[in-house]
């Protein structure tokens, strides 16, 4: 009996699997396509070297750029899971990053360049900026779930208001700071891995594991697929909607702290300017509907790297600022049409009417 349980348990885990690998094949094929384009055309961009015990290349450049679209981009898929939406990420992650840096500074902003080495202790910069990214989630969590306010009125407004209150923290100024253990966060390693890669890696396993080992996750789809049923079934969908977008808050917190940590400065006006288009983007390229219901957080992993990875493509290339979003529209209209329902009803036709053929 215990072999064949063990036996079946492998099973289901090889089906749940290979269950999730065709939800996102097309984005996996996309992904697979600009690489190969990379491998034939761009020289080099494979390569990884060791320099200073540190891993660098093409490669290792793009992955980290992308974490912190990543880690929004986590957040956002379960927001968009319960049918919401949140595009004030982009200004929680300028909030969080200029209170970090004005928590390094000792809140004075009268000076704009580093006045020697902080002090501050890291855990505490981290803890104001992740405290008030956080209450920002809750902001947005209250006006959907309790005010009853559609989400994207509702972010909308601290989308504007955000950025404003980001703004007044740094005096509109570009404040610069000098903190080796803040700034590690940002263009430090741990065995030779950027940091921020390894921020993304542990965002996304407790993501994971807090969705998949916790009823959030079969909450968030209930709540997405049929917030009426779900309601009448006993679930606190209040509950539900405010711990998404608290999340949601916290993880563009994360980002927020890795922008500011990469060019060592706060700048509250562009500190993830529109990156909540790219996190939509990421994860609707993903597999996941702006419908709600089931998502995919291992596609909003790759539609994340479709992104990042067509950027530094067109970057290396050297095709001009200009061509860029046009390139980057263009790749994400096939990957959408290629994953709309006509052409996945399409196929699966082609499909039927193959077994049928075989059948006879």
């Amino acid at each position: 009996m215990t072999t064949a349980n063990s036996e079946n348990r492998v099973q289901s885990a090889v089906s749940r699997a290979a269950a999730s690998i065709r939800r996102i094949q097309w984005p996996l094929i996309a992904l697979g396509v600009i690489l190969l384009f990379n491998l034939i055309f761009t020289p080099g961009f494979f390569e990884i070297s060791i320099q200073n015990g540190r891993l660098v290349g093409s490669l290792m450049d793009m992955l980290k750029r992308a974490a912190p679209r990543l880690i929004i981009a986590l957040g956002m898929t379960l927001v968009i899971g319960t049918r919401g939406i949140d595009v004030s990420v982009g200004s929680i992650a300028a909030i969080a990053g200029s209170l970090a840096v004005l928590v390094i500074r000792g809140g004075d902003i009268t000076y704009l360049e580093t006045q020697g080495i902080s002090t501050v202790p890291i855990l505490l910069v981290i803890a104001v900026a992740l405290f008030a990214a956080a209450l920002c989630g809750l902001f947005n969590g209250f006006l959907v779930s309790t005010i009853k306010i559609q989400p994207i009125i509702a972010t909308l407004i601290l989308m504007v208001a955000g950025r404003g209150m980001a703004m007044l923290f740094t005096g509109g100024y570009v404040l610069n700071f000098d903190h080796p253990t803040y700034r590690a966060l940002g263009i430090g390693d741990f065995l030779g891995i950027p940091v921020p890669i390894i921020i993304a890696a542990v965002m996304f396993i407790l993501i994971s594991l807090v969705t998949r080992k916790t009823p959030l996750g079969l909450y968030i789809q209930s709540t997405g697929g049929n917030a009426t049923a779900s309601r009448y079934s006993g679930t606190n969908i209040r509950l539900i909607l405010i711990t998404v977008y608290v999340i949601s808050g916290i993880c563009a917190g994360v980002a927020g702290i890795i922008f500011t940590a990469d060019v060592q400065s706060a700048d509250a006006a562009y500190i993830g300017l529109w990156i909540e288009l790219e996190a939509i983007l990421a994860v609707v390229i993903g597999g996941t509907s702006m419908n709600g219901g089931r998502y995919s957080l291992a596609g909003t992993v790759v539609g994340a790297l479709i992104i990042q990875t067509l950027i530094t493509t067109l970057l290396t290339r050297a095709v001009p600022v200009q061509y860029t979003l046009i390139f980057q529209a263009a790749v994400v209209i096939i990957v959408l049409i290629l994953q709309s329902p006509r052409v996945k009803e399409f196929s699966f036709r082609r499909q039927g009417a193959a077994v049928e053929v075989q059948d006879e």
